[in-house]
């Protein structure tokens, strides 16, 4: 680890489950801080993602990499009686503890906050959950595509009018929680700064899902009247509207009121300005089939490079609609360094996707693969003062497999 970075000597362990618990973790540990991975003697779930529908098909475990990297591994037993010395001593270790497990099983296993929290009062616990710490969904299970999206309302917009709701890209809602996760641990590391003590900080799928819906959910709490779902041959507003160039490509096209002349000057449309079904976004909003017909048809006139070419001169703002095959492509990524060197996966594997924080001044560790399950299990017990004979127990009652 670099001594000079944001995180380093910031002892973590990542209890938490699938993604984005680690993903807080991950991020944390891209800015140098120590990392255990803890998970059963099975295996954490996650491990197997990759190779289920509808994840890509690929040989190597690129997700296991992308949200465990620069982390040692611990396999851990919790049911085990012997567990609670290995788990007392990883908390007065830490300074952050990362969990997800559901509160009941939490209970048993006596990993509550007031469970841990008397043995590290600087503790900060960051705790993960579907639908939040109260109310009569408290304890039931969540993934991002249920609780991020679908409970939030997120998957109820992001569909064309009669379409029925689709699946969204999975773990993109985790990930996003990830970084609101990453926030909570920071202000709590910061009060622990200004004041001493530890803090129990927590957010949950749902409630980052409706922060990401906020401006439709704010809508609803004000009694505002909603649009109909869009639909593309009948937009609410035909310059927020996709279209399609001439060799099949389609982008986004989102033009304010103000950069309308910009647009029709662009597209070589001068009488567009003039006439008078267009003259203001009142008026382009009652004739926006009429609006969204002649842009169709200019569009398709020209391939998308061109529409690049003249958007780009005219500052139109738009979004070319990729594939993730073509995204990897895109020389942005590597120019701001969100796709970066994965050291020691093997295979195919060779670049992984970095968190999206970036200080300037501050190089990120460089991202080195996820470990093996139990990779350092002798590593780190000797590191938490166990000796041979204490770890040899432990092989021997199955609390920590001997990896």
């Amino acid at each position: 680890m670099a001594s000079d970075n944001i995180f380093s000597g910031l002892k973590v362990v990542d209890l938490a489950s699938f993604v984005a618990g680690p993903g807080a973790a991950v991020i944390l540990s891209d800015f140098g801080a120590d990392v255990i991975k803890v998970e059963p003697p099975s295996g954490d779930m996650y491990r197997i993602v990759f190779k289920l529908p509808p994840q890509p098909r690929a040989s190597d475990n690129y997700t296991w990499h992308l949200d465990n990297r620069n982390k040692r591994g611990l396999a851990l037993d919790l049911k085990s009686p012997n567990a609670a010395e290995v788990l007392e001593r990883l908390v007065k270790w830490a300074d952050v503890l990362i969990v997800n497990t559901p509160h009941p099983a939490r209970e048993r296993l006596k990993l509550e906050y007031q469970d841990v929290v008397q043995w590290n009062p600087r503790l900060i616990y960051a705790d993960i959950s579907g639908f939040g710490d109260n109310g009569p969904d408290a304890n039931l299970p969540g993934f991002d595509v249920t609780a991020y999206w679908s409970r939030s309302g997120l998957l109820s917009q992001t569909r064309d009018a009669g379409a029925p709701p689709t699946t969204p890209m999975v773990t993109s809602g985790d990930h996003a929680t990830a970084v609101g996760l990453f926030s909570a641990i920071v202000m709590g590391l910061y009060r622990r700064e200004r004041t001493g003590k530890g803090s129990y900080v927590t957010t949950s799928l749902l409630a980052e899902g409706v922060w990401a819906a906020g401006a439709h959910i704010a809508g609803a709490l004000a009694g505002a009247t909603f649009y109909p779902l869009h639909d593309r041959q009948s937009p609410s507003n035909a310059v927020f509207n996709p279209y399609k160039a001439s060799e099949g490509s389609w982008f986004l096209l989102v033009v304010t009121p103000d950069k309308f002349q910009a647009l029709a000057t662009a597209i070589d449309r001068p009488d567009l300005m003039t006439d008078p079904r267009f003259s203001d976004a009142k008026k382009q909003a009652v004739n926006a089939v009429q609006l969204r017909t002649i842009l169709d048809d200019v569009f398709a006139k020209q391939p998308m490079q061109h529409w690049r070419e003249v958007f780009d001169k005219a500052h139109i703002t738009y979004g070319a609609i990729v594939e993730p095959s073509e995204v990897v492509n895109d020389p942005q990524l590597r120019a701001n360094d969100m796709v970066v060197p994965l050291e020691g996966a093997g295979g195919k594997l060779t670049l992984t996707v970095s968190s999206p924080m970036q200080v300037h001044g501050v190089a990120k560790e460089p991202a080195r693969r996820a470990p093996g399950l139990g990779e350092h299990n002798h590593e780190i017990l000797r590191e938490l003062g166990f000796d041979a004979a204490q770890i040899e127990k432990l092989h021997a009652a199955s609390t920590v497999p001997r990896g």
